[in-house]
């Protein structure tokens, strides 16, 4: 570290947080007699607790922090935009960060995607790009159209909305009846797929279930399709060849919207600055936030096509959505600064000629038995456990709950690796590294792996 750490009260901070802090999806009763983890500062890919120990962010925060954590430059853009302007919504009025930052979102995007709605993070963008799909064909004379279609397993946000397209069962039941109009089709997960080894076969057969629900929902009734070019939740799901071109076919076919959701996936995630571009396709609206600060700052953004925005830009119309603090003055400063580093710093070009080495270091793990596939692409991979790897056997609840909760997640955090141990599709350990990470990260990623994960397969064993 190249500054003084504080110093923290960790006893005081630990009873405080149990007393008050709500943290988000964490299990309030889990951590027993054990401490509340707290982590109280970072630089590059490292973090340190509260009590000065150290560990390897290989998770990016939360597949966020891209340039790594203590960047002086950015939090210099963001002292320098609130002593200007700290605050002014942009509900019929503009400021020169917004301007800028959508200005350049929009040079950057693939094609015609030109138009820039600011929110505050993911869930938001999600929920935005559902209700501008709706309103957008209420206004051109297409009011049935309003369903939606995602994947099964897929993540898409916590509000109402982006929680009905999120397709995972555990995370929609408490909060059902949820917002009507989206169902789920076929992900593109290829392992124990009947077609798996047929790359033209599987990707027909994932992709055509989206045709079909279309005419099953009635395509004057479908709005939208939502896809993540890589999808997160289940472990790193990566399209096969031809896939997102087969899809952008169907929906031209039915005058359905394509949404790329990449919250995760834009900002260099997979080595291009979108998604879309990595897999050469041209979705109608892209849902951005993460690493669109590198995590500084709260944004999020919707980049649409121009025809999106036709009905509203004349007469009396408006999108009537928005937001207080989206395209707040502070982040939109921050993600400017954020995306000259990205050129400065040749950030893409980095993980392009680094993926394959993380690739090969995480693929070494496989002869560990506990491993049974490992997929995803450019900086963002999972590894998927199960209990025989010949069989590619699942395991039962129970063990899964043991094995992730019970041992991985804080035998990983003990040995100083902060990864993600996610269990809602099949148990699976999924790592994203800050987008300036090198060799000796992975290495550090590889070795306590594979520590951790013979240990695990040993006490499956006992």
């Amino acid at each position: 570290m190249s500054h003084e750490h504080p110093t923290y009260d960790v006893d005081r901070l630990d009873r405080l947080a149990r007393r008050h802090l709500w943290m988000h999806m964490a299990r309030l009763g889990a951590f027993g007699d054990g401490e509340v983890p707290i982590m109280a500062y970072g630089e590059g890919c490292y973090l340190w607790d509260a009590h000065g120990r150290k560990y390897l962010d290989a998770l990016s925060g939360l597949f966020t922090v891209q340039l790594g954590h203590g960047r002086k430059e950015l939090a210099k853009a963001a002292k320098k935009q609130a002593e200007t302007l700290e605050y002014f919504p942009i509900w019929n009025y503009a400021h020169p960060p917004a301007i800028e930052l959508a200005a350049k979102l929009a040079e950057l995007a693939p094609g015609d995607l030109n138009r820039v709605f600011f929110t505050t993070g993911g869930s938001e963008a999600v929920e935005s790009a559902w209700k501008l799909a709706r309103q957008y064909f209420r206004s051109i004379g297409q009011s049935q159209r309003y369903k939606v279609i995602a994947r099964e397993t897929a993540y898409h946000g916590t509000t109402l909305g982006a929680l009905a397209i999120t397709g995972v069962p555990a995370l929609r039941t408490p909060f059902e009846p949820l917002t009507p109009g989206a169902s789920h089709v076929a992900n593109t997960n290829r392992y124990r797929h009947p077609l798996a080894d047929d790359e033209q076969a599987f990707a027909e057969s994932v992709a055509d279930s989206i045709e079909q629900r279309i005419l099953f929902e009635g395509p004057e009734t479908v709005a939208a399709v939502f896809l993540e070019p890589v999808q997160n939740a289940g472990g790193c799901f990566t399209p096969p060849a031809g896939y997102f071109q087969r899809v952008r076919e169907i929906c031209d076919r039915y005058g359905v919207l394509l949404v790329s959701d990449e919250v995760i996936c834009a900002f260099g995630r997979l080595g291009t600055m979108f998604g879309a571009e990595r897999y050469d396709y041209l979705p109608d609206m892209i849902t951005t936030a993460k690493g669109l600060t590198s995590g500084y700052s709260p944004l999020g953004a919707v980049i649409c096509r121009d025809f999106l925005a036709e009905p509203f830009l004349e007469g009396k119309s408006s999108f009537l959505h928005g937001i207080t603090f989206g395209g707040h003055p502070v982040s939109c400063a921050v993600g400017l600064r954020n995306l000259e580093l990205f050129e400065a710093e040749h950030v893409l070009e980095h993980v392009q000629a680094n993926a394959a080495e993380l690739r090969t270091r995480i693929e070494s793990l496989r002869d560990v038995p506990i491993v049974g596939d490992v997929r995803g692409d450019g900086y963002f991979l999972a590894l998927e456990l199960v209990a025989d790897p010949e069989t590619k056997a699942h395991f039962t609840h129970e063990q899964g709950e043991d094995l992730l909760r019970g041992f991985l997640s804080p035998r990983l955090y003990e040995a100083g690796l902060v990864c993600r141990t996610d269990d809602r599709g099949d148990p699976v350990v999924q790592l994203s590294p800050p987008l300036i990470a090198g060799s000796e990260e992975f290495e550090t990623i590889e070795t306590i792996l594979r520590t951790v994960l013979t240990e695990a397969w040993k006490r499956l064993q006992g």
